[in-house]
């Protein structure tokens, strides 16, 4: 009777350039000896190269059979995602202050310019001005009194909205923003693991 061996592959992974990716590094084992799991953890899988560039996908297959080359008594059991991205990370490029500070500025100035055109655009000074009359009995130019409340409340607003204060999160909550950022990275996923899976048909096709 073969020795079982569970394994489950990992969504993503990120190495370092010209690294050797290995079973631990892509997926979690299981198995009734401890000595068996370390040793499987050590079998090499894949080179990482500079033509693969950012990207590379490691198919459940590949780890089956690495694993039963190296000794093919073992009874693998798979669960889990059937494919593992696996992220090469490079150095990053360290970008000056006043790089950042221009960029800042961009987007502050981008921000202002579309609140006020909305504000425009729904004609919201007249509507300050209504409601103080309403409240006051008073017609004024300028609703102080309504307005600095509401441009406080405008900015507290946006800072509930996102769930953070700088980099400190206020709540446990995901924020509508990170979770629209999840759905992007997982279809993501799903497009570069079929672009690739097709791309390594057509390479087998052509060889």
């Amino acid at each position: 009777m073969g020795k079982t061996v569970f394994i489950k592959l990992r969504h993503r992974v990120q190495v370092r350039p010209n690294a050797v990716v290995t079973v631990g590094d892509v997926a979690q084992i299981i198995a009734m000896d401890g000595s068996i799991v370390e040793q499987l953890k050590m079998i090499p899988l894949y080179q990482i190269q500079p033509r693969d560039k950012n990207i590379v996908i490691i198919d459940v297959m590949k780890v089956v059979r690495a694993i039963l080359q190296a000794d093919h008594s073992f009874d693998v059991q798979t669960v889990g995602p059937s494919q593992t991205i696996i992220e090469v990370v490079y150095e990053k490029r360290r970008f000056s202050t006043a790089y950042f500070l221009l960029i800042w500025l961009l987007l502050f100035v981008g921000s202002a310019m579309a609140i006020m055109n909305f504000h425009e655009d729904v004609s919201m000074p007249e509507v300050h001005q209504h409601l103080y009359e309403m409240i006051t009995g008073k017609k004024v130019d300028k609703p102080l009194l309504l307005q600095i409340p509401y441009s406080l409340g405008l900015g507290i607003g946006m800072i509930l909205f996102f769930n953070h204060v700088f980099r400190k999160r206020i709540n446990e909550e995901p924020s509508p923003l990170e979770v629209e950022m999840f759905n992007y990275q997982q279809s993501l996923d799903q497009y570069v693991i079929l672009h690739e899976n097709k791309e390594s048909m057509r390479n087998i096709d052509d060889d």
